[in-house]
Parts: C-alpha cells; sequence; structure tokens
C-alpha cells in the first residue's frame, strides 16, 4: 500500500514534466529550432555558477509571492490581490526606510516591518469586505489592485518623489547603506569559486526560508492553523466544532498580506535601494502559478519557485543567440503550470478513485457460509 500510494505521488509530477518537455519541444519545432540542441544549450548554460545564483535571486521574489497565494488557497480564498499588495509596501517601505537612520540591523527590520504591516493592512480589507458585505475576494482584490497601482501613481508623483532628482524617471529617495541587506557571496564563494559579471546572491534569500518554514510550522503546530486549514477543507464542520470562521478569513487574508509585503524587498534592500518606475511587476501573478505547481506546500513551492526562476535565466540564452523567441520563456512556464494542474488533478481523481474501491472492499460483510448449511448439517 506504501509503495502504491509513493508511486501515485510521483506520477504527478513526473507526468507534468514529461508532458511539459513535449509540448515545449514541439513549440520549439514551430519556430524552427532543433528542440534537442536547445535544450542541451540551455542545460548547459543554466549549470553555469552565474546562472544558478540568477536562479536563486530570480527564485527569491517568486517563492515569497507563492507562499503569500498559497495562505490564501489553504483557505479557499482566491487572493489575486498580491500584485498591488506587494507594489504598494513596496513604495512605503522604501520611503519610510530612505526617511529613517537607525543602526543597521534595525534599519533592515525597520523595513521588512513597514512592508508586512502596509501588506497586512491593503489585504485585510478585502477579508472584512468578505465577512461583513459579502464581497467575493477575487472582486475586492482585483479592485483594490487597481486602487494601489493609482496609489503608487499618485504618491510617486506628490509626497514620495525624491526632490533631488532630476531625470523623467520617477523614484524615492535612496535608502542608507545601514538599511541594505546584505549578499551571500562571501559565503558561496568559500566553497565554489568567484561569481563573476558582477553577480551577487542575494541575502534576502534567507527571510524567504524563515518565511516558509514558519508557515509550515504554523500550519502543522499550532492551532490557529489547524483552524485555518480545517475550515478551507470544511468550513460547516470547522463551525460546528467552534471555529469562528469570519475570523479566520480575516486572518488568512492578513497573513497572506505580510507576506506579499516581502515579495519586492530583494529589489528594494539588495538592488535597486530605492524604489522607481523600473520595480518590478507580475511577481503576484506569478506566484499563483508558482503556488499551483507546488501544491501549496512549502517545499512543493520552492521547487516552482526555483523552476520559474531557472527559466527566466536559462532560456533567454536562446534568444540572445537566435535560436528562439524571448516570449518562449513564457511559453514554457504556461506549459509547466498547465502540464502540473492537468496531472495533479488526473492524479488526484486516481487516488480518490483507489481509496473509495479500498474502503468498500474492506467494509464489505464477509458471507457467513455456516448460516446456508441445513440444520442437521450444522450440528454434525
Amino acid at each position: 500500500m506504501t509503495g502504491r500510494r509513493i508511486l501515485m505521488a510521483l506520477a504527478a509530477p513526473v507526468s507534468a514534466f514529461a508532458f511539459s518537455v513535449l509540448i515545449s519541444s514541439a513549440v520549439l519545432i514551430a519556430v524552427g529550432t532543433n528542440p534537442i540542441d536547445a535544450w542541451a544549450e540551455m542545460l548547459s548554460f543554466g549549470m553555469r555558477l552565474e546562472t544558478l545564483v540568477e536562479t536563486s535571486n530570480r527564485a527569491t521574489p517568486l517563492y515569497l509571492a507563492g507562499i503569500a497565494v498559497a495562505i490564501g488557497f489553504r483557505m479557499n480564498l482566491f487572493n489575486i490581490g498580491v500584485e498591488g499588495q506587494y507594489t504598494i509596501a513596496a513604495l512605503l517601505a522604501a520611503s519610510a526606510g530612505a526617511a529613517v537612520s537607525l543602526p543597521a540591523p534595525l534599519h533592515i527590520l525597520f523595513i521588512i516591518i513597514v512592508a508586512m504591516i502596509v501588506g497586512s493592512l491593503f489585504s485585510g480589507v478585502a477579508g472584512y469586505l468578505k465577512v461583513t458585505r459579502g464581497v467575493h475576494e477575487v472582486i475586492s482584490t482585483i479592485m483594490l489592485n487597481a486602487i494601489a497601482w493609482a496609489m503608487v501613481g499618485y504618491l510617486m508623483r506628490t509626497w514620495l518623489a525624491d526632490p533631488n532628482d532630476t531625470t523623467l524617471n520617477l523614484k524615492t529617495r535612496e535608502i542608507a547603506e545601514s538599511g541594505r541587506f546584505p549578499n551571500l557571496n562571501g559565503i558561496l564563494q568559500t566553497f565554489t569559486r568567484d561569481i563573476k559579471g558582477g553577480r551577487e546572491l542575494g541575502g534576502f534569500i534567507i527571510i524567504a526560508v524563515i518565511a516558509g518554514i514558519v508557515f509550515h510550522l504554523y500550519l502543522t503546530r499550532t492551532r490557529s492553523g489547524y483552524d485555518l486549514r480545517i475550515t478551507g477543507l470544511n468550513p460547516f464542520a470547522a463551525e460546528a466544532s467552534g471555529v469562528d470562521p469570519k475570523a479566520t478569513v480575516v486572518r488568512a487574508m492578513l497573513l497572506s498580506g505580510a507576506v506579499a509585503g516581502l515579495i519586492g524587498l530583494p529589489e528594494i534592500l539588495g538592488d535597486d535601494f530605492k524604489y522607481d518606475l523600473s520595480f518590478t511587476k507580475g511577481l503576484g501573478f506569478a506566484g499563483i502559478a508558482v503556488a499551483l505547481i507546488g501544491r501549496n506546500h512549502p517545499a512543493g513551492i520552492a521547487v516552482g519557485a526555483l523552476l520559474f526562476g531557472w527559466l527566466d535565466s536559462a532560456a533567454p540564452i536562446l534568444d540572445v543567440r537566435g535560436d528562439a523567441p524571448r516570449e518562449i520563456v513564457s511559453i514554457l512556464q504556461g506549459v509547466v503550470v498547465l502540464s502540473a494542474v492537468v496531472a495533479y488533478e488526473v492524479a488526484s481523481r486516481a487516488r480518490q478513485t483507489q481509496e473509495a474501491r479500498d474502503t468498500a472492499i474492506a467494509t464489505a460483510a464477509p458471507t457467513d457460509t455456516g448460516s446456508d448449511k441445513p440444520e442437521g448439517e450444522a450440528g454434525a
């Protein structure tokens, strides 16, 4: 039985990987590229130390986005507003960080706390509207995304713009040295070699790992996390057992927004040290795909984030060398998500069918052969 469950668990990711490679190869053939040569070229370029560093840097915000989305998913809440939450949180955190002067550890901690509070409050609005007015979180978070982007545009043109900047690229003031997150190049180069091309392994990956561990422990080791999971599975049973579903909805949205507030900080604290018009967009929506691939589990989300980060880092070599257009990266990512969703659904249905069959066999009443004998034979 255990071996069968292991096979069922491995069937989904293995089949998803095989299917995605097959479809992606067909796409590469359609654009006039030999898929074998393309995969070999991507693997060769993708295994370089510098590419792996870039993969880690790209995967860090994607992982945080996946965790933020997964918190809502575990409650059957679709927090599609992660995009707006991390954008407004990054702007206000960068502005607050540039406005204060604190010792290095406290300065970084202050910026992180500001970002988490802003993201949490912005997401909490959707939770409040859901439990008090019955507004579906998909509708409210979409509208809040628009509000967040409008607020960012307004604040960047007025109060939060750097008054000393004379360029057309609006930006906040730069964060002081004490508020910048150190990189991990020194630690990595101890075990490998010097990282070329000016690449730096962002230190914020440590915060992302901590966030994943805390998320897992919260769900599996706390009463509040149990309430969140059981409410997502069966809200009526949870309410019957004494769980307040409305409070759990608000709590889930607050926690989701708090993690969402961290998504933009790897760029703010470890790269640009300010918020400007070139700030990375789309991470919130990508987090939905990462969470789906990872099945809302921290380890699975890490695999999805690293996969997306690697495709972002390795696949563009095909465009540089003229083998395939840059858009092939988006196609590959979309195929991976589609393959994973379909494979997991097929595996889930097969597992449910097998479990129902096993239950029926186990609960079937045994035939009493002795009762069918005549009385004389029974006494013989």
